[in-house]
Formats: structure tokens, sequence, C-alpha cells
């Protein structure tokens, strides 16, 4: 029995990586389930066995690339011993994962770049939208550990620059998947993050 768990956990994994790889390649509603079964090797039998319709597979996708992500959120609001390095490492992280992580990176592309956020994606939306909240509270805590430590000044409110920070993550993100040859990410990282420490110490 335990045999089969594993099996069916791994034909699990196989059929959200084939949709992972579609996905980010032709888009969510180019892709149909049935170019999914055939990218992972099987019959539609195994996908409808683990997931309801496309869009519940769509949501597994998206949980199972940005796991990494979560562990960074999870990560950094446990470090608040130095709360402006963390905000560093977490920066620093986020980016490394994007040119060292293609599944990972392929998350990002798929939700900015190869969908249409209908009404219809009700579910994902819901799902990205508590993601975002849940990054931004973790940075609203460590700048305000930073504040309360005189790391950084407290002119601003924390929510203010925590929301700073979010969207600069995610303007560079969004900038580099949309035109990689813009720049190189492995080689401007360290001066993004560095230019992330400068905002805040001077806000």
């Amino acid at each position: 029995m335990r045999r089969t768990k594993e099996e069916a956990e791994q034909t699990r994994l196989h059929i959200i990586k084939a949709a992972l790889t579609l996905f980010s390649r032709d888009g969510y509603s180019h892709t149909t389930l049935a170019m999914i079964a055939k990218e992972a090797g099987y019959s539609r039998g195994p996908i409808y066995w683990h997931f309801r319709n496309k869009d519940h597979l769509y949501q597994a996708v998206l949980a199972y690339s940005q796991s990494p992500l979560e562990n960074l959120v999870i990560n950094a609001s446990a470090e608040t011993d130095n709360p402006l390095k963390t905000i560093e490492t977490f920066a620093c992280d986020w980016l490394d994962l994007l040119v060292n992580d293609a599944w990972f990176r392929q998350s990002f592309e798929i939700l900015l770049n190869k969908t249409e956020l209908t009404s219809e994606m009700a579910d994902t939306l819901k799902r990205e939208r508590e993601l975002t909240r849940r990054i931004i509270d973790t940075l609203t805590h460590l700048i305000q550990a930073a504040q309360a430590q005189a790391l950084i000044p407290s002119a601003q409110a924390p929510g203010q620059l925590a929301l700073v920070t979010y969207t600069y993550l995610m303007g560079i993100t969004q900038s580099w998947l949309f035109a990689p040859r813009l720049f190189s990410l492995k080689k401007e990282r360290g001066f993004f993050v560095a230019r992330l420490r400068g905002l805040l110490e001077q806000a």
C-alpha cells in the first residue's frame, strides 16, 4: 500500500511538471488537459484522478513551483536579530531563485505573462493574493523591527516601505521575464539588493 501511495504521488508530480512546462510555454488558455496528458505520457485518466479540472491543476502547479518563495517567507519571519540583513537575504534569495530555479521562474512567467486572470480563476487569484499579503506582512514586521533598532529611519510607515520593497522586487521580476536580454539578473543581483538597502536606509 505504501508503495502504491508513493507511485501515485510520483504520478501527480509528473503531471504537475508537464503542466508547468506547457503553461509556461503556451499559456493557460492554450493548454488543454489532453496536451498535458500527452506531455506527461499518460492518458487523461490519471489527470482526472488527481485533479478536478484544469484550474485545480493550475493551482497545484503554482503551489508546487512557488513553494521556494513560501519557504523564503517562513525563513524571513523567523529571523529578527538583524532585520535589515534579513530583508537583504530575502531579496537576494528571491532573485537567485529566478536565475537558478527553472520551476520557480516559470511560475512567475505563467502568472505574469501567460495567464488571463478572469473571474473563472477566483480560487487561483485568492491563493496568490493571500501569498502576496503574507509577503508584505512579513516585510512590514521586519521593517518595524529595523526601525525599532534604529537601523533605518522611522519617518515612513512600515507598511508603506514593505509595499515599496515588494513592488521593487516584482518590478525587477516582471522586467527581466519580459525582456531577459535587457540585463543579466545574475550579474546585477548585487546592485539591485544594494539599491534596495539604500532605499530603506534613506527612507
